[in-house]
């Protein structure tokens, strides 16, 4: 494959610019190589290393975590127990976040569905709102 520059491998990967020379400063990508006219050029390996970083953000995944499971990802006979073990973590992360989601959606309908429609003085949304008392779900989180 041809040395590929910063805006063609935006292009074929789907990330932007700016994101592409931020992972080149905090070392999730290496340096790209200059031309004397100091264009960066990347190669195959930076194409498949900067789709693997986006599809593991498009997961949610973190920049640290991603960093461990590249370094991982380079030892190819090594056991699996560490990516495993981000992954499990990531997981219960999501699992965690789609409770509150869910518990907040049920609180929202809640309020809307005991809304008369009428006058504020009367409407549920703000009386919920102004109280905190009011609500269902857990009111700490």
């Amino acid at each position: 494959m041809q040395d590929l520059t910063i805006g063609d491998l935006a292009r074929e990967t789907g990330v932007k610019v700016p994101t592409i020379r931020f992972y080149e400063q905090i070392g999730l990508m290496p340096e790209a190589p200059r031309t004397p006219s100091n264009r960066r050029l990347y190669g195959e390996a930076e194409r498949k290393r900067l789709s693997f970083i986006r599809h593991a953000r498009d997961l949610g995944f973190e920049i640290d975590d991603i960093r461990s499971l590249l370094a991982i990802a380079q030892e190819p006979q090594a056991s699996c127990h560490e990516a495993d073990s981000i992954a499990r973590k990531h997981l219960l992360a999501i699992n965690s976040r789609i409770e509150r989601l869910t518990a907040l959606r049920e609180e929202l309908e809640r309020m809307v569905r005991e809304c008369g429609h009428g006058r504020i003085c009367d409407c549920r949304v703000i009386s919920v709102l102004a109280d905190h008392d009011q609500c269902l779900h857990d009111q700490h989180a």
